[in-house]
Parts: structure tokens; sequence; C-alpha cells
């Protein structure tokens, strides 16, 4: 489409990963495992591509769940394993942080338990939400109208640019 207007390359992209992977690194010196939740689609392959970059850039152990939700009626959330997550240390990750209520709702699984920490993570946020939630790791801050919508095209394995449109 014409139209689309590029935000972020494929090759920008894997730099920001790779930022954001050290960033999480950084912010945890002291951990052993942490737990990476992608929201299913395009935040699972943001997910896998920063536990990639992880494992290339330190000894820390990752484990990458699937954390799946109907982003226009999020009620039901569900993960991909059932995992104890006291005293763990959880990165929440998806591709474009909008409202905010994406991340809202998919705190709800976790709050059964009591995590060492639940971080946030987004490749693209814009710079107006809705809601209360700010993202401890972004990749991209963008100004947009709320006419204008963020997209993270992504293949099976990479994410491979973002665009407004």
């Amino acid at each position: 489409m014409s139209d689309k207007k590029y935000i972020l390359t494929k090759e920008v992209a894997e730099k920001k990963i790779r930022r954001l992977a050290l960033e999480i690194i950084e912010h945890n010196p002291d951990e052993k495992e942490l737990i990476l939740a992608g929201i299913r689609g395009s935040g699972t392959v943001v997910a896998s591509c920063i536990q990639k970059s992880i494992e290339e850039l330190s000894s820390l152990k990752t484990k990458l769940i699937t954390l799946t939700l109907d982003k226009k009626n999020p009620k039901e959330v569900e993960l991909s394993e059932a995992i104890d997550f006291n005293n763990k240390t959880v990165v929440l990750i998806d591709d474009v942080a909008n409202s905010g209520k994406t991340i809202l709702y998919a705190l709800k699984p976790f709050l059964s338990f009591h995590p060492k920490s639940i971080q946030a993570l987004v490749l693209v946020e814009r710079t107006h939400t809705s809601f209360p939630v700010t993202a401890d790791y972004v990749g991209l801050s963008v100004a947009s109208t709320s006419q204008e919508h963020i997209y993270v095209e992504v293949s099976e394995t990479e994410v491979l640019g973002a665009f407004l449109q």
C-alpha cells in the first residue's frame, strides 16, 4: 500500500531489539532466569527476537511463553504454559502500545501469584495512552494522532518494520 508511512525499517528494528535486550540484561543483574511473555501475534515474534538477543549477549536464561487474548474483548487471557510465577521476574512483551489497555489486561494471569517483578516492553509506543500504563522498555516512541494507527509487520521469526496508517 502506498499510504504506509514507515517509522521503523527491518534494520533499525533489529538494532532496537538488540538495545532493548541489553537494557533488560542491565536492569536485571541478579536474575538467573527471566520469563518472557509475548502477547500472541506480533508480540510473540518480538519476544522471540528479544530472547535470541539476550541469549547471544549474556548467560542469562530465559523462558518464552505466549499470552493469548482478544484485543477487542480482552476479558479472557490464556498462557501457553502453567508456570508458578512466584518470586519470578516476568517481562511482558508486545509490538505496539496504543491505548495501554492490552498490557493492562495482559497482567491479569500474573495477579494470582506474587512475582518478584513484572516489566513491560514494547517495540513501538504511542506517546499518548488512555490508560495509566507505561512500558519499562521502549524501542521507539511516536507522537501520532488518535486517527492514526501503528502496525508492526513481522514474519514468523523476525520484525520486518513498522508503519503509521
